[in-house]
């Protein structure tokens, strides 16, 4: 496909206001979600979740560029028949793809995973394609080591996850797909912001030397990342401002300009947390930054509509009145305007 095809479409997925959602979670990931709400995770049920979200119009319409869909939910239909596709396109957003396999162990390597997904890649992404994504995500998993150890991420655990996003991505733009590239540095440990910041850096670096060599242009490709960030159990946690002003700088550092855009996932953050920290970003550093800086969120989009939701028909408005709000503070915050004011009076 021709790259200005691609170019369009990665420039729609972070156009002004807008972010995506990632509705891409694993057969086994919504069922513990669901666990917690006290509802049965059938088929139809993820089905009824899923049509309640992408019939939000105010949110699809307004807030959302597009949609990752799980290989389930991009097959399936609403209620009265119409692929669940085509209401997201009906919203004027972009139906998207999780097209890896999961974190696997990594042999040689205790401790360390390496996605994998890659065989008959090519053959899926044509399927994909056929059905309606215009986009894909593959998700790397980066760990740090604990008790202050720097044995982890290794070079080679690092280097095997950057070359299969590399292949991942070449596939994908043969395709006519713009692939969503997705290093995640976790943040699970106890290592403080620096630390993130070192790795992250690392991790980028590799992954647009590795884009290089594997021919994939960079002006139809979105990057996905984590923030900046001090792993949960760290003691010293740090406030909005570092976060947003190292999370900026380490990016300038190491993601050309010729990507037109980034969008955070919110990596375990709390729902206020993940939209406080993009807004201090674009409200302090919009103008020292050559692309779009906006969220590709799951849990921090979700949690508040799943627990209005919990199942019932008749929880359906307010299902969707909680993800109207999550979708419109985060549109704010795309375009630093969110403040905790508006959060409280909404």
């Amino acid at each position: 496909m021709q790259l200005d095809v691609l170019n369009k479409i990665a420039v729609a997925m972070v156009a002004p206001g807008k972010g995506i959602l990632a509705a891409d979670e694993s057969s086994s990931t919504i069922k513990k979600r669901f666990d917690a709400i006290g509802v049965e995770s059938t088929p139809d049920n993820r089905r009824d979740y899923r049509e309640m979200l992408f019939r939000t119009k105010e949110a699809m319409e307004n807030y959302i560029s597009g949609v990752i869909l799980y290989d389930e939910t991009i097959r399936q239909t609403a209620k009265d028949g119409t692929p669940l596709v085509k209401l997201i396109e009906q919203a004027g957003a972009i139906p998207g793809i999780k097209v890896d396999a999961g974190a696997k162990a990594l042999a040689a390597f205790p401790g360390e995973q390496v996605t994998e997904g890659l065989d008959g890649l090519r053959e899926r992404l044509a399927e994909y394609h056929g059905l309606g994504a215009r986009f894909a995500k593959w998700r790397a998993v980066i760990d740090i080591g604990r008790n202050g150890s720097r044995a982890m991420p290794s070079y080679g655990c690092l280097r095997a996850n950057i070359h299969a996003l590399g292949r991942y991505a070449a596939l994908c733009q043969e395709a006519g797909i713009v692939p969503i590239v997705e290093p995640e540095v976790l943040m699970d440990g106890d290592h403080d912001i620096d630390r993130c910041f070192e790795v992250t850096e690392m991790t980028l670096g590799l992954l647009f030397e590795e884009l290089y060599f594997a021919r994939v242009a960079l002006e139809g490709t979105i990057l996905k990342p984590n923030m900046v960030i001090a792993g949960k159990k760290s003691p010293k946690q740090a406030p909005t401002a570092e976060i947003a002003e190292k999370t900026v700088r380490c990016f300038r550092r190491a993601v050309p300009a010729a990507v037109p855009g980034i969008v955070f996932l919110s990596g375990g953050q709390s729902d206020e947390e993940a939209t406080a920290n993009l807004n201090a970003m674009n409200a302090g550093y919009r103008n020292v930054m050559p692309w779009a800086l906006s969220f590709s969120y799951g849990r921090a989009l979700q949690a508040a509509p799943q627990k209005a939701w919990s199942g019932k028909a008749e929880n359906v408005p307010a299902g969707q009145r909680a993800f109207a709000h999550r979708a419109k503070m985060n549109s704010l915050a795309q375009a630093g305007e969110w403040s905790d004011g508006l959060e409280k009076a909404a």
